[in-house]
């Protein structure tokens, strides 16, 4: 009697370590691309394919409601996103005195951003814009704000990033170790890659192809903001979409900011901030898990803040 029991929980053993095998044999890297955001959105992740599977539908279903909680023609007041995100895009319009305004919708649409009918307004339709703008115009009491009906927002220097974080979070709750995802430049990357070695992200190069250098990192969230990504020329000067809340014209004085830290919504936002601000150390000083790799008008690359592995290529 003694053997056939022996036998039978051997069997079992190995069942379970069959078992055990083949699930790890079928986690593995998956990858797809998205169209979100009016960008390709890249998705690398190591899993099973199921996991893989639901992990896009959740994506999918998060990119979805930031595109309809923040796009100009839907944005939904009264959702929890959009509180958060005015929370947290207060945090920094305060930390950057001003430079970081997400109520400049009324200039975004008439430079023509908003459609991509891309025109030069005048000095007077330009100054009526400006009079809509500014986050002083929002009330805030204790954790409420409370803004006048015209106030038009412009949620392209945050709502990416939140939506990037929101599905790494996600993910993260399911078990997902080791990923990447990328939607138009802003990135969350962890855990290993498929080298089973630290992320390598390359930063353009604003002016020609190529990059200015590498960032080697993981569990960090990394985004860009460029006077190359959306703009137009006229008579030889270039107008780009990183506007100046201040002035109502696009910043001037930096061809691209990069920013790297812990949560990509943060990193998204100051490089609006840094774009367009001439006191980039005293903003960083305010976030030191944050830091920048700057490419001034020159072409001239300064590092500040928090110093993370970069490796410029010359």
């Amino acid at each position: 009697m003694l053997i056939p029991q022996l036998v039978k929980r051997f069997s079992v053993f190995i069942l379970l370590f069959l078992i055990l095998i083949s699930c790890k044999s079928n986690i593995k890297w998956h990858s797809t691309t998205l169209l979100y955001f009016d960008t390709l959105c890249e998705i690398n992740l190591k899993c099973s394919p199921e996991e893989f599977s639901k992990s896009i539908e959740y994506i999918k279903e998060i990119f979805a409601r930031i595109e309809n909680t923040f796009s100009p023609e839907k944005q939904d007041f009264k959702s929890p996103l959009f509180k958060e995100l005015l929370k947290k895009s207060y945090e920094v319009y305060i930390a950057s005195d001003g430079a970081f305004d997400v109520t400049i919708g009324p200039l975004s649409e008439i430079w023509g951003f908003q459609n991509k009918k891309y025109r030069i307004p005048g000095p007077k339709e330009i100054n009526e814009a400006l009079k809509k703008v500014g986050f002083k115009k929002i009330l805030k009491e204790n954790a409420e704000f409370f803004y006048p009906s015209w106030i038009k927002f412009d949620w392209g220097g945050s709502a990416k990033g939140f939506g990037v974080d929101l599905a790494y979070k996600k993910l993260k709750e399911l078990g997902i170790k080791n990923g990447f995802i990328n939607a138009g430049g802003d990135i969350y990357c962890w855990g290993k890659n498929p080298e089973n070695g630290l992320w390598r992200i390359g930063i353009k190069h604003p002016r020609k192809s190529g990059f200015i250098g590498v960032i080697v990192e993981t569990n960090i969230g990394i985004a860009t903001s460029g006077d190359y990504q959306r703009f137009f020329e006229v008579n030889g000067v270039r107008y780009h979409h990183i506007l100046n809340p201040f002035t109502g014209y696009p910043a001037r004085g930096k061809q691209s900011v990069t920013v790297i830290g812990p949560e990509t919504v943060y990193c998204d936002a100051l490089a609006t901030a840094l774009f367009v601000s001439s006191n980039e150390r005293e903003i960083l000083k305010k976030f030191p898990q944050y830091g920048a790799i700057i490419v001034d008008s020159e072409g001239k690359l300064s590092i500040l803040g928090k110093r993370y592995r970069f490796y410029p290529i010359d």
